[in-house]
């Protein structure tokens, strides 16, 4: 493992590297997994949200919108793109549809033979990507009465653009 795996339910899943609790899960819980493994030297980083047995409508209209800010942030990536715009592509989403303030922390970071290493992709980077570069795309709203969602993606940036090397599905899943 990359790192200690985490599982966040209910409210605690509004941390966003909070601390697993021993709360049963309950229905319509949000469910946060984050884990990573270590493959051939290098690092994987991977967060996925469901919910257990139903979501809410404010649930779904939260997890769509994080879902339209991963997506559209991958999309837009580019050689010679500065970081901190990346951010902001993922953030106006989310601040759009009036969940900025639970936004809480930086877009992503870099990967490699550590799991969390250089560059910081946050909205204060003047640094620019260059192909080449691994790191992750993970926006998040993090409602403190509601719970969590992130999803987040490992992308390679080659030559000809984004690689989404995390291969898990992202629509909303209602387990059971």
């Amino acid at each position: 493992m990359a790192f200690d795996t985490m599982v966040l339910t209910g409210k605690k899943s509004a941390a966003p590297h909070g601390n697993p609790g021993n709360r049963q899960i309950k229905e319509g819980d949000f469910i946060l997994f984050d884990l990573g493994v270590v493959i051939d030297g290098y690092c994987s980083d991977i967060t996925r949200t469901v919910c257990y047995k139903h979501a809410t409508d404010e649930q779904k209209d939260i997890y769509d919108t994080v879902l339209k800010a991963n997506l559209a942030a991958i999309e837009a990536v580019r050689e010679g793109m500065r970081i901190g715009d990346l951010d902001g592509i993922a953030r106006k989403i989310i601040t759009d549809k009036g969940y900025g303030r639970y936004f809480t922390h930086r877009l992503g970071h870099g990967l490699g033979l550590g799991e969390h290493e250089s560059p910081s992709m946050s909205a204060d980077n003047q640094e620019t990507l260059k192909t080449g570069m691994v790191f992750t795309v993970e926006p998040g709203i993090y409602v403190p009465e509601i719970g969590g969602v992130r999803i987040e993606d490992d992308i390679y940036l080659s030559k000809n653009g984004p690689v989404t090397l995390t291969h898990y599905p992202k629509e909303l899943q209602i387990i059971s």
